[in-house]
């Protein structure tokens, strides 16, 4: 069945009833959620390139589908690459917007927002039953510091990010390709950290986690050879896990079977400090 949007015209869709799964309500060729998040916003519209991101496939519960439904009109958007978001108007203040790329189901991206309500979280994933559930945290708890993109976040940063918009980048336990050939498929690489940096306003801090150490060594490695990223460690080594980062089911998982987790904690340096650093290392 065709997630893709009809040209031909269509019966009024019916008012969703909560807690009522519409998994089978749809008419051949109807969009899955008609106002909610798209199957592939971008289109053919930008280069193909590798991805660090499989979409996935999965059941979408009722209470999921319900809140895609009534939230997603004004707490979503489709990364489409159309726009610049002005994202003051977007969550209609002037507060920190911080970019997490890549939140799963949303726990930890509901839990942060809910623990620092003066900061507002962009996030942005391909998982439609995530994107679901944490539209549906957001409402139980009252949050009115989060909005869910749909997409591609190098389409968001390079197409609809304003330089210097951001105040902070979150990348937890992204997928860690861990076969060889496809270690280019990782997101941390240094063409991205160039692209991120033109985002983040000087001081932000990119906060990466991973669970994979020889991911983790490569995140090391990159950010600590890229002029535009300092490290917030004296040692110039990994950090602690930071206390408002909570302890994901996935990660206590992973500790349970003696998983090792990294953290990285590295600020976006002043362009005169880059220029500093480039001479002094031209010495």
């Amino acid at each position: 069945m065709s997630d893709s949007l009809s040209t031909t015209p269509e019966a009024p869709h019916p008012a969703h009833t909560p807690g009522v799964s519409i998994r089978h309500a749809r008419a051949k060729g109807e969009p899955r959620f008609p106002d909610g998040p798209k199957a592939d916003p971008a289109g053919s519209h930008f280069e193909r390139r590798i991805r660090s991101f499989q979409p996935r496939r999965s059941r979408v519960t009722a209470g999921q589908a319900d809140a895609l439904q009534r939230l997603w009109p004004a707490w979503g958007f489709d990364v489409d690459g159309r726009r610049v978001l002005d994202l003051a108007a977007f969550f209609g203040n002037n507060r920190p917007v911080v970019l997490e790329i890549g939140f799963g189901m949303g726990e930890t991206t509901a839990a942060m927002a809910a623990a620092d309500p003066a900061t507002n979280i962009l996030a942005v994933d391909v998982h439609t039953p995530g994107q679901g559930h944490l539209l549906n945290l957001a409402d139980r708890l009252g949050l009115d510091n989060v909005r869910v993109g749909n997409g591609d976040a190098i389409i968001l940063l390079r197409e609809m990010l304003a330089p210097d918009a951001l105040d902070g980048l979150r990348v937890y336990f992204p997928d860690p390709w861990p076969k060889k050939r496809h270690h280019k498929r990782r997101l941390i690489q240094p063409d991205f950290l160039t692209l991120a940096a033109t985002r983040l306003r000087p001081g932000a801090v990119v906060h990466c986690a991973t669970d994979w150490e020889p991911y983790a060594e490569q995140m090391l490695e990159v950010l600590t050879a890229h002029p535009a990223f300092e490290n917030t460690q004296a040692d110039g080594g990994f950090a602690p896990r930071p206390a408002f980062r909570p302890v994901t089911r996935f990660e206590g998982q992973g500790l349970d079977k003696g998983h090792v987790v990294n953290d990285l904690l590295f600020r976006r340096v002043p362009h005169d400090e880059r220029a500093g650093h480039r001479a002094r290392d031209s010495m």
